[in-house]
This record gives C-alpha cells, sequence and structure tokens, in this order.
C-alpha cells in the first residue's frame, strides 16, 4: 500500500470509526450541555484527543511486540465501554440545570469527562484496530503511521459528530429556554440504556463472566 493510500484509507475509516453508535452516544450526552457549536466540537476533539492516545499506544505495543490479548481482557475492556457510557449518562440524569458555559468550571468539566471517555473508548478499540493493521499492512512502522493517521480521522470525525448535534441544538436553544434541561435527560437516559446493554452483552451473552468467554475483535 503506498503512502497516500495508508493516509487515505486511514482518515476515511478514522472518520467512520467515530460514527460508531457507543461513540456517538457518549459523547453526545457529552455535548448536549453546550449550546454553542464552538464549545461542543471541542467536546468531541477532547474524545477524539483520548481515543487518539490509547489507540496509538496500545495498538501500537500490539503490531510492534506481536502481543495477543487474552480473550477475558479485551472483553474486560469492551466492558468497560458500558460502564463508561452508564457513568456519563448517570451524570446527565443526576445534574442540575441546563447548558452550561464553556468557560466556567462545568464546562472545563465536561472536557475533561469527553476525554476520560475517549481514553477508554481507544482501550476497547485497540485490539480491533491493530489486528486490522496486521492483516492488511506487513511493515509494522508503517502500521503504527496508520493508527496516528486513524486517530487523527477519529478526531474528525467527531468533531463533525458533534457538530451536526449541537448546529440543531443551538437553534433550539434560542427558542425555548427548557430545552437544555430536556437535552440533558434525554441524552444520559439514551447513555445509560445504552451503557447497560453493552455491559448485558459483554458480561453474559459475550460470556466475560462466564467460564469460556468468546471475544471477537469488533
Amino acid at each position: 500500500m503506498s503512502l497516500l493510500a495508508l493516509i487515505g484509507v486511514g482518515l476515511a475509516l478514522g472518520i467512520r470509526h467515530a460514527a460508531d453508535s457507543d461513540h456517538v452516544v457518549a459523547v453526545t450526552a457529552i455535548a448536549a450541555r453546550h449550546q454553542r457549536v464552538g464549545p461542543a466540537a471541542l467536546i468531541g476533539a477532547f474524545w477524539g484527543l483520548g481515543h487518539t492516545l490509547t489507540i496509538c499506544a496500545v495498538g501500537a505495543v500490539i503490531i510492534l511486540l506481536n502481543v495477543a490479548l487474552p480473550p477475558r481482557v479485551g472483553l474486560a475492556l469492551e466492558f468497560a465501554v458500558g460502564i463508561a457510557l452508564t457513568a456519563v449518562g448517570v451524570l446527565n440524569l443526576a445534574g442540575r440545570g441546563g447548558f452550561v458555559s464553556a468557560a466556567g468550571r462545568d464546562g472545563r468539566a465536561q472536557g475533561l469527562r469527553a476525554f476520560v471517555v475517549g481514553l477508554v473508548h481507544g482501550l476497547a478499540g485497540s485490539a480491533a484496530v491493530a489486528l486490522l493493521v496486521l492483516a492488511t499492512i506487513p511493515d509494522p512502522w508503517a502500521g503504527c503511521l496508520y493508527l496516528v493517521v486513524f486517530g487523527l480521522g477519529t478526531i474528525v470525525g467527531m468533531m463533525l459528530v458533534t457538530i451536526g448535534f449541537a448546529s440543531p441544538v443551538a437553534l433550539l436553544a434560542r427558542r425555548f429556554h427548557w430545552s437544555g434541561t430536556g437535552l440533558r435527560l434525554a441524552t444520559g437516559a439514551l447513555s445509560v440504556a445504552l451503557g447497560l446493554y453493552v455491559m448485558f452483552q459483554i458480561g453474559l451473552v459475550d460470556g466475560l463472566f462466564r467460564a469460556v468467554p468468546h471475544w471477537e475483535p469488533r
């Protein structure tokens, strides 16, 4: 694969990866607290940065050292995504008020929250991405470059997701003063529901808490 093709494919797949349902639900639950497009886009960037750091770090170890994750470890990392989704949702449901200021303490906390959730999602997705790289790119250093480009794609993709979400939110906020509280509760409930589903799927269906776990990196 040529360098330009590697960069193009990495960016495209990174942008596509950002649109996975668990990613979108997590980041929109956090971005819902902002009524302006700019601060919401930064939430997406913080999530993408956290995701990229762990994808690159853990994925590079898997590629360069040819590390094989045990099924139970892989499932545990994916189970952590369910915990993170549930925690984000509970924080929204238990919070007060509607929109927050990006410059205030609550606004900064939203950015940190997005970064931490991105780290968790990156840990869970690193094995799948690294195995894809190992199967298609024989040169390990080219594979590591692909991880970096893929990570940049997820940052861009998540910023596009949050901009797409925040644009109608900004319009709604100008017309209905109660919309901030409604969005906080709705996105919180959705995040909790998806988080519980992920934990059920990973813990019982895929067998994290059973004698013989079944794990397919995805």
